[in-house]
């Protein structure tokens, strides 16, 4: 039989992409668009609120534990009512600090099991959550849900970017009988220089395409992630303070030298990220 089974949720942070800003907006819209990305509406009730709900369709997990901003004003209306909820004024700079904090706030057993999910991803189906747990206990193993990648994946550079001198000769050498090499000052570096704005997008490109990325078995990191509570403990003390190349628990366990499972999640559980996000997962919800 398993141990004690909980889930945190990370909400310390304001989501700065999905801010907004636009012109000529009434202050009350304006007022509301500045709010924490987590406490932002969808069809009239507050993301994290709906976040912590999918976490609450499985009766396995026996508390789902809110980390947020000290000075959090917000959290304590918005979580109201919901039962096996907590919240801890423990959050920290970044995702993994956070998280690190509230597990130790938490105490939990070594062998007890946590869920880390994101705020942002109200749209969890309790299919997908049931199919994480229930393989995390069945191979007593670390895992997180994901999905395939499906589209063509180019990596991107800055707009001046071109191939070196000889590639580049040798490209226009085919189409012209002038052999034009770039300007060697303005030759970039794949990936460098490269800023990719959704919101409010011109017309202009922000970059150009410095090569294309095989994507087989790439795979899009969703959450839930689930680990051992020790074992998650440990990766995170491990690998603090430098936390610059840990993006979600399980690059943590990676680290350490484990291999998280890939459980199949949901187009459903997509992260709340760019402004236009909103209205697409009130459609989904």
């Amino acid at each position: 039989m398993h141990k004690k089974m909980i889930a945190i949720v990370p909400a310390a942070g304001i989501g700065s992409r999905a801010l907004t800003a636009s012109k000529g907006t009434a202050s009350a819209s304006l007022t509301a668009r500045a709010l924490p990305k987590q406490y932002r509406l969808l069809n009239g009730e507050p993301m994290l609120r709906l976040s912590v709900r999918a976490l609450l369709a499985d009766a396995r997990i026996a508390q789902v534990r809110v980390a947020v901003a000290e000075s959090d004003p917000w959290v304590a209306q918005v979580l109201s009512g919901l039962p096996r909820t907590v919240w801890r004024p423990c959050g920290g700079p970044t995702r993994a600090e956070t998280v690190l904090a509230a597990l130790r706030d938490a105490k939990l057993d070594p062998d007890d099991w946590v869920l880390v999910h994101d705020a942002a991803r109200p749209g969890l189906p309790p299919e997908a959550l049931g199919r994480l747990i229930d393989s995390c206990l069945h191979y007593r193993a670390g895992g997180l849900l994901a999905q395939p990648v499906a589209d063509t994946v180019k990596r991107a550079a800055s707009a001046n970017y071109a191939p070196d001198a000889q590639q580049a000769a040798e490209a226009v050498a085919g189409v012209s009988d002038t052999n034009v090499a770039p300007d060697e000052e303005n030759v970039g570096t794949p990936g460098q220089g490269v800023e990719v704005y959704r919101a409010g997008m011109s017309s202009e490109a922000v970059g150009v395409v410095a090569q294309s990325v095989p994507r087989d078995g790439l795979w899009l990191a969703q959450t839930p992630q689930m680990f051992l509570a020790g074992r998650l403990l440990a990766a995170l003390e491990a690998a603090a303070p430098d936390f610059d190349d840990i993006t979600d628990e399980a690059s943590a366990l990676e680290r350490a030298g484990y291999a998280p499972r890939l459980v199949p999640g949901s187009v459903r559980n997509f992260k709340v990220t760019w402004p236009e996000d909103f209205a697409l997962m009130e459609k989904w919800l």
